[in-house]
């Protein structure tokens, strides 16, 4: 059965320095406090996994706590670039971020492999584009029936992997429902998992199209209403598109982006 935790202890008993995070939402349940908290935390020499790493991985990067990003897209979704990712990649600032590209494709069938136990996936993406010239972890393998040469990746197996979800039970039983993305399998492809949910609840009321965690694969479930914020959750609260918007001026500063991590989070940049 799953702990019920509070975001602090999750964080400090199981995320640790230079641990591979997944931190998955796409557009809807983005777990922001989770990421917040990270870096409250000081956490160092993380590698960051997310198939479309957007402003809370901006954040993460700018504030030291990256030293690799795994992912298959990055930005400020409907605003523009990721000023700190950028920073980084191209400055060092605050500290050198190693980059790993991959395709929407490639990266949710890495984390299926990770979470059926794989060695590898198979798909027919990546042919003709230059990421197989820059991606170690891209390979061709010929089908033993066709003969066809697909494209083989590694699976995604995270140390800890980081969800938010609409609600969970006392047991630790997680339920979601909207635009879910990957979450499930970055849970079961994990060595450890943190869901930050918006209330924990006596008893789950099925949903339609909803996905249910099971306590079994979850590590510690957090109340954290508001924990996706300014993602949204489906249910409980909308997107704060202005806040996205407001993001592009913080992040494209360092003197602005320091001043935001100091008032905001409490803490400074750090290498």
């Amino acid at each position: 059965m799953a702990s019920i935790v509070s975001l602090h202890d999750g964080v400090r008993d199981l995320v640790r320095d230079g641990d591979v995070v997944a931190m998955e939402g796409f557009t809807h349940l983005i777990p922001f406090a989770a990421g917040h908290e990270i870096i409250r935390q000081g956490r160092r020499d993380l590698t960051l996994v997310r198939m479309t790493p957007d402003v809370i991985y901006d954040q993460l990067i700018g504030a030291g706590c990256a030293r690799k990003l795994v992912f298959s897209w990055g930005g400020n979704p409907g605003v523009g670039s990721l000023h700190r990712f950028r920073d980084a990649v191209q400055n060092d600032w605050p500290v050198p971020l190693e980059i790993e590209e991959h395709s929407h494709a490639g990266m949710a069938n890495r984390y299926v492999a990770g979470a059926s136990g794989l060695p590898f996936a198979v798909l027919r993406g990546y042919t003709g584009t230059d990421l197989v010239r820059h991606t170690e972890n891209i390979k061709t393998v010929t089908c033993p029936f066709t003969g066809e040469v697909l494209t083989a990746v590694p699976p995604v197996n995270p140390d800890v992997a980081i969800i938010h979800a609409q609600r969970a039970d006392r047991s630790g039983t997680v339920q979601m429902w909207g635009i879910t993305g990957v979450q499930k399998e970055a849970v079961l492809a994990a060595k450890r998992s943190l869901v930050t949910v918006e209330e924990i609840v006596d008893e789950l009321t099925p949903v339609p199209g909803g996905v249910v965690l099971p306590s079994w694969v979850v590590t510690a479930v957090a109340e954290v209403p508001g924990g996706a914020a300014p993602s949204y959750a489906q249910g409980y609260y909308e997107r704060d598109n202005d806040a996205y918007k407001a993001w592009d001026a913080v992040g494209r500063d360092r003197d602005t982006f320091t001043t935001w991590l100091s008032d905001t989070l409490g803490v400074g940049a750090r290498a």
